[in-house]
């Protein structure tokens, strides 16, 4: 089968072997581009890209995939903070992903899908949990204002989940295509006074820190953004004497919102079917699979358009 690996520091379409093992088999209907697949072009892994994915089961049923694969038994897992396990691991990164024709999961990875949503734009199922998980970590309410700096898919679909709990939020964004996609999802697009909660979502220390400067006296700041080259907190007296709470929201898990049973996977695939318009408002290139290295290209220029790129093999 196709699947979508780095040979010299590139991404390429390569032949492999099917998967075989204990797990369900799925035939990959989407894949979404992620910038952390951009950084890892370089990091030398063997293994297929790709962990934002949906597709179909053995009898048609479409679905999505949870790529983290947590021990189940640890304090972590217990309390419901998979994404806490200490010997987690990731399809995508330790193990195959679904850049693929196919892709083996264990059982505990298939999300199901509610309310018509499509195979092709549930790769967005895996974003949105990250966004869902940021919005409960801070505990957003209805009626708070909210600020989401960063306009790429994690910013916009953080914008999405705090609406839909009844927010109101503005969005900071540097491209004018981000600025057009969140007023789509009913953000505001000029960030102005104090918020209540401020979701980081650009991963830059200017981004961070703008959050703690518009966040209110008591605020809190989510972070579900990632700083690959370490940054610095140069307004750290600002947070301290406005006891500003910043919390990192890594992944996803069971966040609690819903019930100590709910996962933040499957809060964010009823997000997806409760605003149609994500979808519309996110996904900007599809490419098939075999044009991935002219997917990645893409995904890699903003000015280009881009905000999420998927792969449809």
């Amino acid at each position: 089968m196709r699947a979508v690996r780095t040979v010299d520091g590139g991404f390429r379409v390569v032949e492999v072997d099917d998967p075989t093992g204990d797990g369900v088999m799925v035939d990959v209907a989407s894949a979404g581009i992620c910038g952390s697949d951009l950084h890892m072009a370089g990091f030398g892994l063997s293994n297929t890209f790709g962990h934002e994915v949906a597709g179909r089961l053995s009898d048609g049923t479409e679905v999505a995939i949870r790529p983290t694969l947590a021990c189940g038994t640890c304090d972590r897992c217990a309390a419901g903070a998979e994404q806490q396990c200490r010997v987690m691991a990731l399809y995508g990164l330790a193990m195959d992903g679904g850049m693929a024709d196919r892709i083996l999961v264990d059982p505990a990875c298939i999300v199901p899908l509610v309310g018509g949503v499509p195979a092709s734009d549930a790769c967005l199922v895996e974003p949105i949990a990250v966004s869902v998980h940021a919005v409960n970590v801070a505990d957003v309410q209805s009626g708070q204002r909210v600020l989401v700096v960063g306009g790429g898919t994690i910013g916009l679909t953080a914008v999405a989940a705090a609406r839909h709990l009844g927010a109101e939020v503005d969005l900071s964004a540097r491209h004018a295509h981000q600025v057009a996609a969140g007023e789509r999802l009913g953000a505001g697009t000029a960030a102005s006074g104090e918020y209540d909660v401020v979701i980081e979502a650009a991963g830059t220390e200017s981004a961070l820190v703008a959050a703690i400067d518009h966040a209110r006296p008591g605020g809190t700041v989510s972070i579900p953004a990632v700083y690959w080259e370490g940054i610095a907190i140069p307004n750290v007296m600002s947070m301290f004497l406005k006891e500003v709470s910043l919390r990192p929201s890594s992944m996803y898990g069971c966040s609690g919102r819903h019930g100590p049973d709910v996962r933040d996977v499957d809060e964010a695939a009823a997000l997806l079917a409760a605003v149609p318009e994500l979808s519309e408002a996110v996904i900007t290139h599809r490419f098939s699979l075999d044009d991935a290295p002219e997917a990645f290209r893409v995904a890699a220029d903003r000015s280009v358009g881009a905000i999420k790129v998927v792969l449809e093999p």
